[in-house]
């Protein structure tokens, strides 16, 4: 008999309930007060911790508040601000400019558009995602490492790239829980889903995972 390759609709409704029940009311772990620090800050959060991120964003937004203010900055002062971070020079650069596109095109709002959204520098499709999810409210699925990893692994889909596996899981995450489970995802990575050590003995998701390198102990 061939070995199954993802969960049915309805295990995948299982297993968004069982992590729901976990982290359902946690929320995305970057500090912001508005749309355009969601911005700045997922822009800054690529391949850097979201705890790293945060110890410098309130610096960079007391001393350039707004898209208008930021503009302005000169990106070697960002970049000294913002220096423990992981390619700190090219975030800082990136963020000057995605500032001045906001305030020379966009009357220094952020669009609630895709399109426009991954124009900007520093913007790619996980980031445009983000920001429409929990900027705007819209059911997105942004695919991280840890969404893309947790998702094959455990058999929600069977996909080679983020973006086919975006599009799978827009297609079989129940309605009204997509970006929601992107943050299920990720919290259940960081915590029990390891990449290389999954704690699959205190995973509530055990007996629905598929993962073949499954192990009892935690």
């Amino acid at each position: 008999m061939p070995e199954t390759k993802i969960l049915s609709e309805k295990k995948v409704a299982e297993v968004v309930e069982r992590l729901g029940a976990l982290y359902g009311d946690e929320g995305t772990a970057l500090a912001h007060r508005n749309i355009f620090e969601l911005l700045v800050s997922v822009v800054l959060s690529a391949q850097t911790t979201d705890v790293a991120v945060n110890k410098v964003t309130p610096a960079l937004f007391a001393r350039w508040p707004g898209p208008r203010a930021l503009a302005s900055a000169d990106p070697a002062d960002v970049a000294d601000i913002i220096r423990t971070i992981g390619l700190y020079r090219t975030k800082a650069a990136n963020v000057v400019k995605l500032s001045a596109l906001l305030s020379e095109n966009f009357g220094g709002e952020v669009p609630g558009d895709f399109d426009a959204l991954v124009s900007l520098p520093g913007v790619g499709r996980k980031t445009a995602n983000v920001v429409l999810a929990f900027g705007f409210g819209e059911e997105r699925m942004p695919v991280d490492t840890h969404v893309f990893r947790l998702s094959n692994r455990i058999g929600l889909c069977a996909e080679p790239t983020p973006e086919k596996t975006e599009t799978a899981l827009v297609a079989r995450i129940p309605k009204g829980r997509l970006s929601a489970s992107h943050h299920y995802l990720i919290f259940h990575g960081r915590r029990v889903c390891h990449a290389r050590k999954p704690a699959c003995g205190g995973c509530v998701l055990k007996d629905l995972c598929l993962f073949p390198g499954k192990t009892a102990g935690v």
